[in-house]
């Protein structure tokens, strides 16, 4: 799991939805401001029309912030973002490889 003072919490959440930039990929979609700050706050979100079940999104919610843990660095400093799922993906390989690509498009 990603550490607390990496994840966003709900006001800065609020502000990213209203002021922030996306990316898309097919199963994420990325939305992110930059900030003046020297730290990397991200969260993941797994709506009620991904997964009906508070289980399936809660398990999301942890793949995604267990892979984004190997590339936490390589996010440039000051981002605060949402990776918000579109659709349940089980496979863990898929959505490593969808956050590379949204991490390349960044950089």
């Amino acid at each position: 799991m990603l550490p607390k003072k990496n994840r966003a919490n709900t006001r800065e959440v609020e502000e990213i939805f209203k002021k922030g930039r996306f990316l898309n990929s097919l199963n994420l979609t990325f939305k992110y401001i930059k900030t003046d700050k020297n730290e990397i706050k991200i969260s993941f979100i797994a709506p009620k029309s991904v997964a009906k079940l508070a289980v399936k999104r809660n398990s999301l919610r942890r793949k995604g912030y267990n892979i984004l843990k190997k590339y936490i660095e390589q996010f440039p400093t000051g981002t605060t973002g949402a990776f918000v799922f579109k659709k349940y993906q089980d496979d863990a390989s898929i959505i490593e490889n969808e956050i590379k690509t949204i991490l390349s498009k960044i950089n």
